[in-house]
């Protein structure tokens, strides 16, 4: 019963895959185009990625002194600025890769947040009820 389970979750896993996930040439063939269009894919793969495992890293940091009692002292402090240095550094290949200037990142992001919260204070009214568009 558990191995027809198994495959059959392995058959749907597959079928709802993208060509370009399942296939090394149809992936060249998306990082062609998407390099077309002025993104610097390797440097958007080494972001996301990079982001992905730098995240984790401050977030275990968090857990740490959150849920199993560490002690919150100077070297955990430092650490997290230290995660915090290596997120920002990510932040940027995918500013680069994107052309996009991270002082105009802040500023969108500080607009449409401000959009978001006129009061410019969190509510939950705000929160919950956002403008088409506000992602």
């Amino acid at each position: 019963m558990q191995q027809n389970l198994l495959e059959e979750y392995t058959d749907f896993v597959d079928k709802v895959t993208s060509e370009a996930s399942k296939s090394s040439d149809k992936m060249r063939e998306r990082i062609n185009y998407l390099n077309s269009k002025n993104i610097e894919m390797s440097r958007l793969l080494t972001a996301g990625i990079g982001l992905s495992g730098e995240v984790g890293e401050f977030n275990e940091i968090i857990k740490k002194i959150m849920f199993q009692e560490k002690t919150f002292d100077v070297v955990a402090h430092e650490h997290m600025r230290r995660e915090l240095g290596d997120i920002m550094w990510y932040v940027t290949q995918a500013c680069l890769a994107l052309k996009v200037d991270l002082v105009d990142i802040i500023n969108g992001n500080k607009e449409k947040l401000s959009k978001r919260f006129p009061q410019k204070q969190f509510n939950q009214k705000s929160n919950a009820n956002r403008s088409k568009g506000d992602v």
